[in-house]
């Protein structure tokens, strides 16, 4: 092979875009299975147990899709339903009428006749390509932006205006690392609050194991930590949480909070308020 020094420039115009089918084989045969369905003017359950009774799979692929959920917020949504127990087809055989009873409390059967029964014009194309792409990362961020005011309402309760958000903090021997809100200030914060909430599972619940351990590793020994989260689907990354959990266990983190826990949070800060003199 001929030895070359490549530029930059003839990289960039060699590349061509990678075009795919997003469409599958369980994709085409969901496709086959709704457009067989009957159209009525109103759905009863047992037009769901023809959905699962042939392929499980295929039929929560179609519930899904009228619900327009998500597969992390559908097996969420199934495991708090139908907690203790599985959310798989073996439940479903086991279990058909609470399994169904599940799903009809999800809204399924108004959704089917919804969906069936609304009259499709162009504009509805471009809304749904709408929602499923930026509509689905602006939901993501709207989630972890509401435990961040959940978490900055308390800390102003308590602090007034001594306290910085979404800021990068100078801790210990110069390190630093991003926080969400840092008390009283950036430059020699006491207290460091991280608040993240999720409503689908994903690489960013593994992301906040590394940005709570850089802030471990930056902060002073005085620096207290707090982290403040929520959404049901850390049900579906236990080990991860499990992970936060051993932090706190061996102090790293003074305390994990959820928005339930709001109380506790506040009673939390006015004693870190009065015994750090802040």
């Amino acid at each position: 092979m001929q030895v070359i020094d490549q530029t930059l420039e003839e990289v960039v115009a060699s590349l061509s875009p990678l075009d795919v089918d997003w469409m599958d084989d369980m994709a085409a045969s969901a496709i086959a299975k709704l457009a067989a369905l009957p159209k009525k003017a109103a759905y009863n359950r047992s037009d769901v147990a023809a959905l699962l009774d042939g392929n499980f799979e295929e039929g929560i692929l179609c519930a899904r899709l009228f619900l327009a959920l998500s597969k992390d917020n559908m097996e969420t949504e199934l495991r708090r339903l139908l907690s203790p127990g599985g959310i798989g087809v073996k439940r479903y055989r086991a279990e058909p009428e609470v399994f169904l009873d599940a799903l009809e409390s999800l809204g399924l059967l108004d959704a089917m006749t919804a969906t069936v029964n609304h009259d499709l014009v162009w504009s509805d194309i471009l809304v749904e390509r709408l929602r499923s792409g930026r509509g689905s990362a602006i939901s993501g961020q709207r989630r972890g932006r509401g435990v961040e005011d959940f978490a900055e309402a308390l800390v102003k309760e308590v602090f007034g205006a001594a306290y910085e958000t979404r800021c990068t903090f100078t801790g210990a021997d110069g390190k630093s690392a991003k926080c969400d809100v840092a008390i009283p200030n950036r430059v020699r914060p006491r207290i460091v609050i991280e608040a993240k909430g999720y409503g689908a599972t994903g690489s960013k619940m593994t992301d906040i194991i590394g940005d709570l351990d850089a802030i471990i590793d930056a902060k002073r020994h005085d620096t207290t930590l707090l982290f403040v989260t929520d959404g049901m689907t850390w049900n579906a990354r236990l080990s991860d949480l499990k992970k936060i959990v051993e932090r706190q266990n061996q102090g790293k983190i003074a305390r994990i909070y959820t928005t339930k826990q709001g109380e506790q949070l506040l009673s939390d800060l006015k004693s870190l308020k009065q015994n750090m003199g802040l």
